[in-house]
């Protein structure tokens, strides 16, 4: 089935002869710089709370806006994928980006930058699931696992480095060259997919729905900022409650209307193959484990061993590289051995590096928190692309757009959700433990409290890493819906 189906008016696109390296360069190139760019102010925010006079939960803004930006955003490009082209998605997302970081570098004053950050969102929310549907597009199935590899890399690996780059830059430099360093690789990437760059998309240009696009912004929106607003603010606050509320409400409407109307902006119809539907579930419990994993060791590091951002970020980084590394290998064996043999070993290690990470205290090694975080992302790069591609393999084209939105946002959704979760569950360990203190404020208690809140997160991690472990028991191989019919047909 093509996308460009004749009922739906559109025109298909010739791929015979279309170079997929150059594709493939430009799309990488635009999503390192992005997603980059996620955690390269993680070390700034305290520079930046002294440079703009604002409190910690002001500062956090700027992260909460990035996540907000992008749940809300990411799934209606299921619908703007269906009327613009490749090339026109990919250089609007990364001009939008571009134009975000410049007012983030001259920013003069707090509410500038968190503007820029939310047009920067904006650039990565947009080119995100364009990645990723022009990966299944332009790759038969049997080699769809590498070139996901290669994206798993850049997905896993920017990230990974962002803490300690901009730990370097902070200690060498001012804030704003986090900036002024992103502009000439965010300009080199518009320059390179102008020029090779092609459309592989068919343009069908379904009805625009705008009751669905409002539900939608106010059900993930509120979803995503309810979430990540309690881990600072806590389950009883109001506007947690409020907005937890009427993103749930407005999700529900959202989903109800997607199933009625002729033509929906994210297709709920992907849910009708089971094993996208697995993948969908596995990997909301898998991106919760790593976000929560990834938000409370570095807080383990600075609170509990007492080291500086910098340093932290340096013992994260061996297992990302590694993560990224593996990425690629992963791939490669995905293609030529199926997801089983990747997506189970992958779960089990995760499973034991949380249940590792349950035994840890203010005595471990510096080199055994680098082993388990080792295997934590070893396990996590053996799940996250086999699992991903082999959900997107059973759909039919024309479901593409909609399978790979409905993924990336349940990704944002999850990541918030684990976060709020476990930052939750650990602070309240705390607040327990020292309860129950004769003296509280000694800081030896103090970390004593830490460590308690910490050990019962990990627990509670350790579980879910168990039920993600029982999910991944089913996944099986997939065969795209137009590869059945082929070999029915001959």
């Amino acid at each position: 089935m093509n996308a460009a189906s004749p009922s739906s008016g559109g025109t298909a696109i010739d791929l015979s002869k279309i170079r997929r390296g150059p594709i493939v360069f430009s799309l990488i190139i635009g999503a390192f710089v992005a997603i980059l760019n996620e955690t390269l102010l993680g070390n700034a925010l305290p520079d930046l709370m002294k440079e703009f006079n604002v409190g910690a939960t002001t500062i956090q803004w700027l992260s909460t806006a990035y996540m907000l930006v992008i749940g809300v955003l990411v799934p209606i490009t299921a619908l703007l994928q269906q009327w613009f082209t490749t090339r026109q998605m990919f250089l609007s997302a990364m001009t939008l980006f571009l134009v975000g970081t410049a007012i983030s570098a001259f920013a003069p004053e707090f509410g500038v930058l968190l503007a820029g950050r939310v047009v920067q969102a904006m650039g990565t929310g947009l080119m995100l699931p364009v990645l990723m549907n022009t990966i299944l597009v332009i790759f038969p199935i049997e080699k769809r696992g590498a070139a996901m590899g290669l994206i798993g890399l850049v997905i896993m690996f920017a990230p990974a480095i962002g803490p300690t780059l901009s730990g370097l830059i902070i200690d060498a430099l001012d804030w704003r060259w986090l900036f002024y360093l992103v502009l000439p690789l965010a300009a080199f990437s518009i320059i390179f997919a102008a020029v090779f760059l092609r459309n592989v998309t068919d343009l069908t240009k379904p009805k625009v729905d705008i009751v669905s696009i409002l539900l939608s912004t106010i059900g993930f929106g509120g979803i995503v900022y309810g979430f990540s607003k309690a881990g600072e603010s806590g389950w009883s606050d109001t506007e947690v409650v409020w907005s937890l509320a009427a993103g749930g409400v407005s999700l529900l409407l959202f989903i109800w209307r997607q199933l009625v109307v002729k033509e929906p902006i994210l297709d709920l119809r992907a849910f009708k193959y089971p094993m996208f539907s697995l993948v969908t579930v596995l990997l909301f419990v898998v991106m919760m484990t790593m976000f929560s994993t990834m938000t409370i060791l570095p807080m383990f590091l600075q609170s509990a061993l007492l080291l500086t951002a910098f340093k932290s970020g340096l013992i994260m980084l061996p297992g990302s590289v590694i993560n990224g590394i593996m990425a690629p290998v992963s791939g490669k064996l995905f293609d030529k051995f199926g997801p089983r043999v990747l997506v189970i070993p992958g779960l089990a290690l995760m499973a034991l590096s949380v249940w590792m990470f349950t035994g840890i205290d203010t005595d471990v090694s510096k080199g055994y928190v680098i082993f388990i975080h080792i295997v934590l992302l070893v396990g996590i790069s053996m799940v996250m692309m086999p699992a991903q591609t082999t959900g997107l393999n059973q759909l039919p084209r024309h479901l593409y757009p909609h399978g790979t939105a409905i993924l990336n946002t349940l990704q944002q959704v999850s990541g918030a959700i684990g976060t709020a979760l476990f930052i939750s569950i650990m602070s309240t360990g705390s607040k327990n433990y020292l309860a129950g203190s004769e003296d509280p404020d000694a800081p030896a208690e103090q970390v004593a409290g830490l460590m308690a809140g910490l050990h019962d997160a990990f627990w509670i991690g350790f579980i879910v890493a168990l039920v993600a472990l029982v999910v991944g028991l089913f996944i099986r191989r997939t065969k795209a819906p137009e590869e059945q019919e082929t070999k029915q047909v001959a």
